[in-house]
């Protein structure tokens, strides 16, 4: 019997339309694949069984099949975004149980593509920080399971990661898509500002962009095309290679005093060189970051969640969460989230993205974690991991460029390596034909063997 799980959405979506498979066939396979592996990895929170089947019949009794880019695709969604007739828990005690009466736009468009949503990752709470644990569960990297997946779209990163879907709908509002996808091997995309619906309430002050988390460009780029509701490509169109483009590379981290160590600045200036040989004018070159970027940030990132924690009662909250509300009402008071700070930045960084097309830097500063109940430590604990691990990723929340993370290499333990890459305003697809590339001249191991673990 054909296994569907691990397969690319790629694969499955032109099986389903060619009637080689049936949808229901490729979501009982994804869901024995959940059955067997979730308890291992702590990707959902809900997993749809019996719903999922019932809208995988649905799809393969649509009479336009054969024109839907995701047909019979397995989907998971990241648990703030709400599915019709599941409650969105948003990784909180304190959050409303009930059901929510429509799909999120981005729902709605991955199922009107043929897409089959079989569950609800897990995130932490308020999807504020790094790592996702929480009241509702630990998600860990499937390459090993000690580490935490990385956060806040943990749970849709180590469902992707473990082979139990192609996709994850996901968000990132300081890094949210490319932390996890960095810590897991994935292309996770930050689509720039306007290019998907974001519709995530005050979306911490216009920084959180809704996109994919994936195990290869072709799948990443089908995803993003159905989001931002762009004809998607079709499976048998080939990659084009990219025009020589200007990259500049920097390993310099914009947060002051924060060092990216020694192995993801060797992956980094080793992806440099394959760009370079691959044809492309490389150079080193440094955005100029602002000395008040942390604090800008860190204002935009508690206020985002003071808003979201409005309404909520605060006894359900955990601390760590408390706490950070708390410091963004401060930063509300003293004004720190009135001034025009992405103009800022992007009148700074003009000249920059004049000069260069993408800009290359590593994705991590350090490995992740260990995948422990973070959310049961104190708050400073929490801003400190967070700060050391990923101080790469918020400044294009910031300035609302696309950014993505993709796999590259591997680190001396034998996890997955990953950088980031950074395009002008609308380039998305110019980053995603830059992952092709180096995909096809340096493939990565897709999915993680599920016992597969990682040293110090």
């Amino acid at each position: 019997m054909t296994k569907w799980a691990g397969r690319t959405a790629v694969e499955i979506a032109e099986a389903v339309r060619q009637r080689v498979v049936t949808p229901r066939e490729v979501a009982a396979d994804h869901l024995a694949a959940i059955a067997a592996r979730n308890g291992r990895v702590g990707a959902f929170r809900v997993v749809r069984a019996t719903a999922a089947l019932a809208e995988a019949d649905a799809v393969g009794a649509r009479t336009d099949l054969a024109r839907l880019p995701l047909a019979g695709v397995p989907v998971a969604v990241k648990d703030n975004l709400p599915v019709r007739g599941e409650s969105t828990r948003n990784g909180s005690a304190a959050t409303p149980a009930g059901p929510a009466a429509e799909d999120h736009v981005t729902v709605a468009r991955l199922r009107a593509a043929g897409a089959v949503v079989v569950g609800l990752t897990h995130v932490p709470e308020l999807c504020v920080f790094g790592t996702t644990d929480g009241v509702h569960g630990i998600a860990r990297n499937p390459w090993d399971p000690s580490r935490t997946a990385g956060g806040s779209s943990g749970g849709g990163a180590a469902a992707v990661a473990a082979g139990l879907v192609p996709l994850a709908l996901g968000n990132d509002g300081m890094g949210s898509l490319r932390i996890p996808a960095a810590h897991c091997g994935l292309v996770g995309l930050k689509p720039g500002t306007g290019r998907v619906p974001a519709e995530l309430g005050g979306g911490w002050f216009g920084m959180s962009e809704n996109g994919p988390l994936a195990t290869t460009a072709a799948d990443a780029r089908l995803m993003f095309s159905v989001l931002a509701g762009e004809t998607p490509p079709t499976g048998d169109e080939p990659a084009s290679p990219p025009r020589p483009l200007r990259i500049a590379v920097s390993t310099r981290s914009p947060i002051a005093g924060v060092r990216v160590t020694g192995a993801y600045t060797a992956l980094t200036r080793r992806a440099a060189r394959a760009l370079a040989g691959a044809g492309h004018r490389v150079s080193v070159a440094h955005p100029p970051y602002p000395l008040t970027f942390g604090a800008v940030v860190l204002a935009r990132w508690t206020g985002g969640t003071a808003q979201d924690a409005e309404g909520l009662d605060p006894r359900l909250l955990t601390p760590r969460t408390r706490r950070h509300a708390a410091i963004g009402r401060a930063a509300e008071r003293l004004g720190m989230l009135r001034a025009d700070h992405r103009g800022a930045l992007n009148r700074r960084l003009a000249p920059f993205f004049g000069e260069y097309d993408v800009l290359l830097t590593p994705a991590l500063a350090r490995r992740g974690p260990a995948a422990e109940a973070w959310h049961e430590r104190g708050w400073l604990a929490n801003v400190l991991v967070n700060t050391a691990c990923s101080p790469m990723t918020p400044p294009w929340n910031l300035s609302g460029h696309p950014a993505l993370a993709m796999p590259f290499g591997s680190l001396p333990t034998g996890l997955p390596g990953s950088v980031q890459l950074v395009g002008r305003p609308g380039s998305e697809h110019q980053l995603l034909d830059l992952v092709a590339q180096l995909e096809g001249s340096d493939p990565w191991k897709r999915t993680a063997p599920v016992t597969g673990r990682g040293g110090a």
